[in-house]
């Protein structure tokens, strides 16, 4: 089995399956309603749709910029106030981080293993570390994702 392989199982697992830490994404997310994911439980806390959005900016930013592109944090970190907190507007940003999914399953199972190790000029990681980055945000954020869905409930 490829290395790229490898880590589009565990991103998979992640995202729906049932990883070692016995949580994935979607089983925390499709549970909840517009009103609970827009929750914010203090001034300084971001909610779980904002997390969500920010967990969409950074996936697309990497994704796009593993070609060569110019890394680098934007000063807002892809976290913005959410301005439709409809439930149809909750369902599209489900739907928006499905597609971001769907986009790095197909990167994943297009790349070969020596492309993993490429660092692109003006980067500071390789492509694994950049891929594998994802993966450890993803997971740090279900945390959160995780801790925000009981308090709201």
């Amino acid at each position: 089995m490829s290395e790229a392989k490898r880590i589009l199982d565990l991103l998979d697992e992640l995202y729906n399956g049932k990883p070692w830490i016995d949580v994935n994404i979607i089983d925390n997310l499709k549970p909840l309603k517009a009103t609970t994911a827009a929750k914010k439980i203090g001034a300084d806390w971001n909610s779980i749709w904002q997390i969500v959005n920010h967990l969409l900016g950074w996936r697309n930013h990497i994704m796009q910029n593993l070609d060569g592109g110019k890394l680098t944090s934007p000063s807002h970190n892809y976290f913005h106030p959410v301005e439709d907190t409809s439930e149809a507007a909750w369902q599209a940003t489900l739907q928006s981080f499905a597609g971001s999914q769907q986009a790095w399953q197909a990167y994943l199972q297009e790349l070969p293993d020596d492309e993993l190790y490429k660092t692109m000029e003006g980067h500071k990681y390789n492509n694994y570390q950049y891929i594998q980055g994802i993966l450890q945000h993803d997971a740090y954020h279900l945390g959160q994702i995780a801790m925000l869905a009981k308090h709201g409930k």
